[in-house]
């Protein structure tokens, strides 16, 4: 089996980080794993094993005939049978697959917010979708859209896994401290979060927020700030940007926060529980399916209810260190990689 994951860019975000650990992983368990880049390398870059093949296709538009002259060279040159493209990157592939018909071309989508659009919304993914071998979604729901609005009838949902990490006596003296890793933009709500711990700071004035994730400089991210600096909260909230190591600030915090409108099954969610956080999380995509009894679930924008169940945790650490437990031990027994990769693996081989 020789599989190439195909992925826009390499900045750090939840789908990016999946073609990156499919890569890596996949490396020692099938004769060929590859990952190919379109347009843009990023800090994700530094995060892949060094004896995975790379190419960077340098794409500069949608249909850049050298680029996709560049692929297909490295397709062929390398014999590769499947082509597993990651959310956008649908397109180049497809491209791609009518250059080489032999392929077995794979869609995987990670975006949660397709469930509120149809058909006539993605008339250029319905038409790809005809050519695809098969799709993978991030949760229930985008599976259930795939099979209504695109002409595929082969669509599985296959969660995301994380590599779970080992936490040292050492590590698990924690800070007072909340983290949040998401890039700052839609549909990631961050104003919601930033509304609930004003109402946080206000009991527990110690404790700090760090929000980890690409800002894009825009009106989204001044909203956000304006507002740190309007209720005087920039001693307690830190805007940390893209970090390289993700893994060293979850060593240090209590607690793990997604506040979205919208996800898939995000990556983040997995990675507090690797690294063993309590998790508080909005109702929203596969995360209430993903937390279980082990976390906190609060109603989607609802700040009241996201700062009551932060302050719960932060009464009770006892209680926060207890779920923390739990929720690791079941990311490790129901996302790691040897419960995800033989599905996957058992995916390609019925394609």
């Amino acid at each position: 089996m020789r599989v190439l994951q195909l992925i826009d860019n390499l900045d750090a975000g939840g789908a990016e980080r999946v073609a990156v650990t499919f890569a890596n992983t996949l490396h020692s368990k099938i004769d060929f794993s590859a990952i190919a880049v379109t347009r843009k390398e990023g800090i994700l870059n530094n995060t892949l094993d060094k004896n995975v093949p790379y190419l960077f296709i340098k794409k500069k538009g949608t249909f850049d005939l050298k680029a996709l002259s560049r692929l297909k060279k490295y397709v062929k040159e390398n014999n590769v049978d499947i082509v597993h493209a990651h959310t956008t990157s649908y397109f180049f592939a497809t491209l791609l697959k009518l250059r080489v018909p032999r392929l077995k071309l794979i869609w995987h989508e990670h975006q949660g917010n397709r469930v509120h659009t149809s058909r006539i919304n993605n008339k250029v993914l319905y038409g790809c979708s005809k050519l695809f071998s098969g799709i993978l979604t991030v949760n229930e729901p985008l599976k259930k859209w795939c099979l209504t609005y695109l002409s595929n009838s082969k669509v599985e949902y296959i969660p995301n896994f994380v590599s779970v990490a080992n936490i040292s006596e050492e590590e698990k003296r924690r800070e007072q401290s909340i983290v949040c890793v998401a890039n700052l933009k839609e549909p990631k709500n961050h104003i919601n979060l930033l509304r609930a711990f004003k109402i946080v700071n206000a009991q527990f004035p110690y404790w700090n927020l760090k929000l980890i994730g690409k800002d894009f400089n825009d009106t989204y991210s001044q909203n956000l700030k304006d507002f740190v600096k309007l209720n005087k909260l920039t001693d307690n909230v830190t805007f940390k940007g893209v970090v390289a190591n993700v893994n060293l600030e979850l060593k240090t915090a209590l607690i793990g926060v997604l506040s979205s409108s919208d996800e898939g099954l995000p990556m983040a969610l997995l990675e507090y529980g690797a690294f063993g956080l309590a998790v508080v999380c909005t109702n929203v995509g596969q995360c209430p399916k993903v937390i279980g009894t082990f976390g906190k679930i609060v109603e989607n924008d609802n700040c009241n209810q996201l700062a009551q169940a932060l302050i719960e945790y932060i009464n009770d650490l006892e209680m926060c260190k207890y779920d923390s437990k739990l929720f690791r031990e079941h990311i490790l027994a129901n996302y790691g990689l040897k419960t995800v990769v033989p599905q996957l693996l058992t995916f390609y081989k019925s394609i």
